[in-house]
């Protein structure tokens, strides 16, 4: 299938590894232009399509650095795919008013800047697509800051739907389930023995193995494609079937 993805430019946040990498390769194969934003300056990855910006998501200039990067170097854009890095773990009563703090100012607060900053320069036919988790509708345990965070993004993600709907800007969201990314890596090796714990974690899922990033990011080119035209206000779990509720 032809996504209609060649000449558009989407902005790519978290881009730097991960999920947000994993999507922006897709995007390149299928000849769209990408703006990565990442804390970090990533390796190569291997294209002249790509234009890099280094930033946080939390920092307040960085949703308009990145749209200012993409009208200058490609000319256009058509959207954004918007990832963050997963927030520290910790239960409810661990976490301090800190903790919660800097994680509501990067997940939420940095993630919905950029959605109104991207919607704003993209015209009729552009799109959206959050990164989120299983968590936005199942709890997850040691994930307190997610578990409280991800399910108002993606409350936000109908709102948005709702919203740019009629301006002809449609707004999606992954849920990503135990996927071989450092992040999950981390997390395994949290419990002090990672390779038992990815076992069990597999035993858990229907497809009896993790995801492959690759496998997240073509879902989510998908999303953010023409060829999902009439696909907004969807969260989409990519997880192997392991998302019990409806």
């Amino acid at each position: 299938m032809d996504l209609g993805l060649g000449g558009r430019c989407f902005i790519v946040s978290g881009g730097s590894r991960g999920l947000g990498r994993a999507t922006a390769e897709v995007l390149l194969a299928e000849g769209a232009d990408v703006v990565i934003g990442a804390r970090t300056t990533p390796t190569s990855i291997g294209a002249t399509h790509v234009h890099t910006v280094q930033g946080d998501l939390a920092a307040p200039d960085t949703a308009q650095r990145l749209v200012d990067a993409a009208l200058e170097h490609h000319g256009r854009l058509d959207g954004a795919l918007i990832s963050v890095g997963g927030p520290p773990t910790g239960s409810a009563m661990e976490l301090s008013d800190e903790s919660w703090r800097q994680s509501f100012e990067s997940v939420f607060l940095g993630s919905l800047r950029l959605a109104r900053t991207v919607a704003a320069s993209t015209p009729e036919g552009g799109a959206l697509c959050f990164v989120l988790s299983g968590s936005a509708k199942s709890p997850i345990a040691g994930l307190a800051s997610s578990n409280g965070l991800r399910p108002g993004l993606a409350m936000l993600t109908k709102q948005l739907a709702d919203e740019l709907g009629p301006i002809g800007i449609r707004v999606n969201a992954v849920l990503p389930g135990r996927v071989a990314t450092d992040r999950v890596a981390e997390l395994d090796a949290s419990t002090g023995d990672g390779d038992a714990a990815r076992e069990a974690n597999s035993a858990a899922i229907p497809l009896r193995r993790y995801g492959e990033p690759a496998e997240l990011g073509r879902v989510a080119a998908f999303l953010l494609s023409p060829a999902a035209s009439y696909v907004t206000g969807s969260l989409v779990p990519v997880d192997g079937g392991a998302l019990r509720a409806l």
